[in-house]
Parts: C-alpha cells; sequence; structure tokens
C-alpha cells in the first residue's frame, strides 16, 4: 500500500549547526527565555534538550541567584544524558559537572533509604547538581516541606509523564506544591506532542504560569544534512502476522521491528517463539556471541551475515550485554535488526536505523510519535525514513471483527495526525484585499477570524496538535471520517462540539475561531501543494486552487481526513472495504437538527439538478445520508404537528 504520509525536507543543516556558544538551534531558543520562572520546552528526540538544560541550569546558578539544580528523570539509563559535559570549549561560559556522588540513577531501589537520604543531605550541603530519577523525587519529597526549594531548579525530563490527575499521578501533585509554595524555578521537557491517555499535563491554571517554548518536528528534521524524506505507511495481513512479516520486512534497511504486545489481538502469546520465527524467516542462525549477545543470522537469499539484537530477551543479564553493546555503536556496520517489545526505550539512540515496523495498533501516540522518532536520527547511511504499521485486516467472520474494524480505523487517523506533526508550520492570517501579499511561511484566507483573546492564541500556538489529537481520537469522529458525513457537517458541527467539550470555557466567537484554525491547519496540511513560476496551488476537493485565492467558505467544503481513507479503500480488497464500510454503517451518527441545517440546500441543490430525491439505497455515501436527512426533517415535521395539536 502507499505512505498515507510523505514528508520532504530541505537538508538546511540548520538544526545542527551550533552558535558561537556551542548551542544548536533549539538549545538557543530556549536559552534566550532563560529568566522565565517557569518554563516548558516541547521539542523532538535528538534536538538536544539534555544540553538545553544543562546550559539554563548553569545560568541560573551562576547569574540568577539559583543555589542548587534537580535533574529528573523517568528512568535510571537517562540519567546517563545528564554526565559531565565540557562545553567551555565551544565558547560557553562554564562546563556541566555534577558530582558522581549525587548521581541517584544508579542501580537499586528508586525510593531505598540509601537514596532518599542522599537527596536529603543534597538540599543541606553546598552541592549544586543532583540527578535522580522521578520515583525517587517522590519518595525523598514525601519527607521535605516544599519551602526547602527555595532557590532551587527543579527540571523534570520526559514532562509527558506529569499528569494532573492527582488520584493517579503523585508527580503531578508534588510538581503543583512546590510551584504553589516555594520560589523553585521549573523547567519542564518533554519530546512527546500529547499524552496517549488524553489527561492534561497540567491544570489550565498552573499551565498558564509557563512560558512556552516549541521546536517543531519539522524544524528538527528539516535542519538535517542527510535526511531527505519520511514515509508513513500500513500494510495489512490475515491470520498470523509472522507468516506475512517478510512481505514488509526488507532485511537491506536498517530496522527496529516492534512485535506486538503480548495482551493484543495480534500476539500468538509467545514472544519468544515469535523471535524465534522471525529469525528462521530471515536465514540460518550461526551463532550468538557470548560477550555482546550479538545474533548472527545467514540471510537466505545470499548467504549475507546480519547482525541481529534480541531486546524480548527476559534473562536480565542478557539482556544487559546486548544493551550495552547497541549504547557503544559507532559504525553502520555493527547492527542490522533489532527485535523490541514496546518502544526499546533503554537509553541507546541508534541513528543508522531506517525503518520503524511495528506490529499492531498502538492506541498511544506518544508511543507512536517516540516509535517514529527512533528512525528519524540525521546519519549519512539514509536520505529516507519509514515508518510501518503492520495491521491485522478485519474479516467478517471474525468475532473480533468491530475491534479489528476500529484499530484499523484508529491507525489510519493516527498516521493523518503524525502528519500534522511532522509536515511545515505555517502561519494562517486573514486576507484583507488582493494587494494583501502573504509573507514566507504565511498563507492568507480571506474571511478567516483571528484570536480575539490570548486564550485563543495560547491554544493556537501551543495546543493545536493536542487538540487536533482530541479530535481525531474522538469516536463520533471516527465514524465521519471516511466520507459518509458531509465535510461542513464534519467541520461545522463535529469539530466545534469538541472543541467545546475540551474548553468549556471559550465562548462561542472564541469556539468558532479555534474551530477556524483547526480546520484551516488540517485541511492545507493534508492538502497537495504545488508550485507553478511564483504561483503556488492546493488540491481541494479533486481540483487544484490557487493559494492567495482561497476563502475560509471553501475549505470548510473539504474533509481534512478524506485522503487517507481514499488510500485505504484502493489498498485492501472489496470484501475487506465492505466489511469496513459495514461497521460504519452500523455505528452510523444519529441525524440531528445541525447536521440536517447544513444539508438541506445541499438536498435542494441536488434536486434541482438531478431532477429526483437522494435515494437512500444509494451507494453514494453522502447521497444516502442527504435520503436520510429528508427522512429525519419530514419526522422531525411530523412530532411539531402533533405537539401543535
Amino acid at each position: 500500500m502507499p505512505d498515507i504520509v510523505n514528508v520532504n525536507y530541505q537538508q538546511t543543516g540548520k538544526s545542527k549547526s551550533t552558535n558561537q556558544y556551542g548551542m544548536r538551534e533549539m538549545q538557543e531558543r530556549a536559552f534566550e527565555y532563560r529568566d522565565a520562572q517557569y518554563l516548558l520546552i516541547k521539542s523532538p528526540p535528538a534536538s538536544g534538550k539534555s544540553r538545553a538544560l544543562m546550559f539554563l541550569g548553569l545560568d541560573k546558578l551562576v547569574n540568577q541567584g539559583v543555589k542548587k539544580v534537580i535533574v529528573a528523570v523517568p528512568e535510571r539509563s537517562i540519567g546517563s544524558s545528564f554526565a559531565p559535559t565540557e562545553l567551555k570549549k565551544f565558547g560557553f561560559f562554564a562546563d556541566w559537572q555534577p558530582n558522581d556522588n549525587y548521581n541517584l540513577c544508579t542501580p537499586g531501589n528508586e525510593g531505598s533509604k540509601s537514596k532518599v537520604q542522599a537527596f536529603h543531605n543534597f538540599m543541606e550541603n553546598n552541592e549544586k547538581i543532583l540527578i535522580c530519577t522521578h520515583a525517587t523525587l517522590r519518595f525523598a519529597c514525601e519527607e521535605l516541606d516544599e519551602s526547602v526549594f527555595n532557590n532551587t531548579l527543579l527540571a523534570i525530563d520526559e514532562f509527558h509523564h506529569v499528569s494532573a490527575d492527582s488520584m493517579n499521578n503523585r508527580l503531578g501533585e508534588l510538581l503543583r506544591g512546590i510551584m504553589s509554595k516555594s520560589s523553585a524555578h521549573i523547567v519542564a521537557m518533554t519530546g512527546s506532542y500529547f499524552r496517549g491517555d488524553s489527561v492534561p499535563v497540567l491544570l489550565p491554571e498552573d499551565e498558564e504560569k509557563f512560558t512556552k517554548v516549541t521546536y517543531n518536528y519539522y524544524e528538527q528534521l528539516n535542519g538535517y544534512d542527510y535526511l531527505k524524506s519520511l514515509g508513513i505507511g500500513y500494510h495489512f495481513y490475515q491470520g498470523r502476522y509472522t507468516d506475512a512479516i517478510m512481505e514488509i520486512l526488507n532485511t537491506d534497511q536498517k530496522t527496529i521491528l516492534h512485535i506486538p504486545n503480548v495482551n493484543s489481538g495480534e500476539s500468538t502469546k509467545d514472544k519468544h517463539n515469535e523471535v524465534d520465527y522471525i529469525l528462521d524467516a530471515i536465514g540460518d542462525v550461526i551463532k550468538q556471541d557470548k560477550e555482546t549477545g550479538v545474533i548472527f543470522v545467514k540471510r537466505h537469499n545470499d548467504g549475507k551475515l546480519l547482525k541481529v539484537a534480541d531486546l524480548v530477551e527476559d534473562n536480565q543479564r542478557e539482556r544487559d550485554k546486548i544493551v550495552n553493546y547497541l549504547r557503544k555503536i559507532d559504525s553502520v556496520d555493527d547492527m542490522d535488526l533489532i527485535i523490541a517489545l514496546g518502544m526499546a526505550k533503554e537509553g541507546f539512540d541508534w541513528p543508522y536505523c531506517e525503518h520503524a515496523l511495528t506490529v499492531g495498533y498502538r492506541g498511544s501516540l506518544t508511543e507512536i510519535i517516540q516509535i517514529i522518532g527512533r528512525a528519524t536520527r540525521d546519519s549519512e547511511n539514509k536520505t529516507h525514513a519509514q515508518f510501518t504499521n503492520l495491521i491485522a485486516q478485519p474479516d467478517a467472520d471474525d468475532d473480533l471483527v468491530k475491534l479489528s474494524v476500529n484499530n484499523m480505523l484508529k491507525a489510519i487517523t493516527a498516521s493523518l495526525l503524525m502528519e500534522q506533526v511532522l509536515a511545515p508550520n505555517w502561519k494562517f492570517k486573514t486576507k484583507l484585499s488582493d494587494d494583501d501579499k502573504a509573507k514566507p511561511g504565511e498563507i492568507k484566507i480571506r474571511g478567516l477570524k483571528e484570536p480575539s483573546s490570548k486564550r485563543v492564541k495560547d491554544i493556537l500556538e501551543s495546543d493545536l496538535n493536542d487538540l487536533k489529537a482530541t479530535v481525531l481520537q474522538d469516536d463520533t469522529m471516527l465514524k465521519a471520517m471516511p466520507g459518509n458525513v458531509d465535510p461542513e457537517v464534519i467541520n461545522k458541527v463535529l469539530i466545534p462540539k469538541i472543541i467545546k467539550i475540551k474548553y468549556p470555557d471559550l465562548s462561542d466567537e472564541e469556539v468558532e475561531e479555534v474551530r477556524q484554525h483547526v480546520v484551516v491547519d488540517s485541511v492545507i496540511k493534508n492538502g497537495e501543494i504545488k508550485e507553478t513560476g511564483d504561483k503556488r496551488f492546493i488540491r481541494m476537493a479533486g481540483s487544484f486552487v490557487d493559494i492567495d485565492d482561497i476563502h475560509i467558505d471553501l475549505i470548510d467544503r473539504v474533509n481534512p481526513f478524506q485522503k487517507a481513507f481514499e488510500i485505504l479503500s484502493k489498498s485492501v480488497t472489496t470484501k475487506v472495504l465492505k466489511v469496513i464500510q459495514d461497521h460504519i454503517e452500523a455505528t452510523r451518527i444519529k441525524m440531528d437538527f445541525e447536521e440536517a441545517k447544513i444539508l438541506w440546500p445541499k438536498i435542494q441543490e441536488f434536486i434541482k439538478m438531478y431532477k429526483r430525491e437522494p435515494n437512500f439505497n444509494s451507494n453514494d455515501p453522502l447521497e444516502k445520508r442527504m435520503a436520510e436527512c429528508i427522512i429525519y426533517l419530514k419526522e422531525e415535521k411530523r412530532k411539531r404537528a402533533e405537539a401543535n395539536g
């Protein structure tokens, strides 16, 4: 099946070059806001967040009166990112020199007496820098008053682990206590653009206190030296995935293969046997190196010797061997294939990875973006990075058909959202006249409402991807996206309803402003843009339109999500497509007055054009929907007549 998403990059080298202080583009942007008491940094994996924190922490220690810096990471392995680092030789005024005694990311229980005591000692002595896990921070703070964090910088790495749900996330509760009861500075860092469980990271009133610095995925990937393109696609199979794996696994590409969770429908329930099956499908296992854990496989077709890492292995000693090997890789020839369960988040980078191949639907958008991030490191061995999701095809005879169809639809919508994150960002402005020309990076749209409040502006600048995630994960939206609901109903009825639920404090006018920008951004990013001379055209509703002549009314007539489903319909068998359509039909959205109000003028146009009413039995889902609308309106008319006597 063709890629649903394909984004091209310009290889500018900007994201990898450094300024006179040794700072990369993202780090320089964060450092501009070094005086902020609360700073939220949102940037992709490998953009340099760890070093950005070093620059910020040292400036606060030397120039801002801060006495201590505490760095909290979710897992011990990530603590190594904050090891002693020379910065002066690149132009900065100080080196990052934490004391090893206060690196608490060491083996042993996170809440052990020794680690908690070391943390308490640190708060009382003259040491400047401490590194610990989120868990150690929580345990240590149980016996500390929040005021001890006065004049301290608390840096939370992988901030998406924090939640406003205090019942389930004590770290979130801890953070709010420190913010309200101390003068602490806080730097929060995340590489994730969503929380998979939809719980907000911070309550709105707390989040408003943070200065936000965003460095988006497109900036990062566009600024590489080697990477030219990224593809996101799907491969559908029937039966067992192990029988289909070689249809999509290309062992000439450096690949991380994520096998399914043992609790998922795709799993055979024997993960070790799955690994053995994959190895046998590739070739003959020659040996496993006792020192490194590397498995050597002689490929069937040409006898080439491949190096494979098995991270599904449960034996901790054996697992540590291969992880240590992976951490030391410095050549493209050191590894060919990594087989992992979950995200392979073991504290190693493999920049040579070209293909992230994942079996089974992943419900967490955070997990998907992190998996993709594994393949998008810049490296001289690749110009293209690929993410492929191997998904089970729904079978009408299968008891789990409903689950299969939902997983397929959700996987497709996840890719649409990834496109929103990974594609170029545009600034959208209102076009006031024919002479009102757009600046570089801008698109001007007639009839577009500008943000009327700071609240709307903040949502559009910082929360747009989170909002789109909410839209795309909505059950009603999922039923409407494949093209069986009129685009204007999606854009003018369904999306505003979701916005109102997510932001109940917004006025109707503010909801409309946010809605327009969500729709515009989604349509433009999912649209095909072509340049002819000095003119730019975008494909909308099957034809190319001059970008300079776009009106919000035209955009509202486009289903921003239909492209993916058009590709899907051409890529599966007629039988599978019917199963999907039957399922959608069975869970059809109920008609309401808001939708009927939009459809009625279109019904009149239809009757005028075809000299007949829309047919309920039509194969065209939109015509069928119009026929349903007529029935709905007749029924409403009957009810009103009865009510009036």
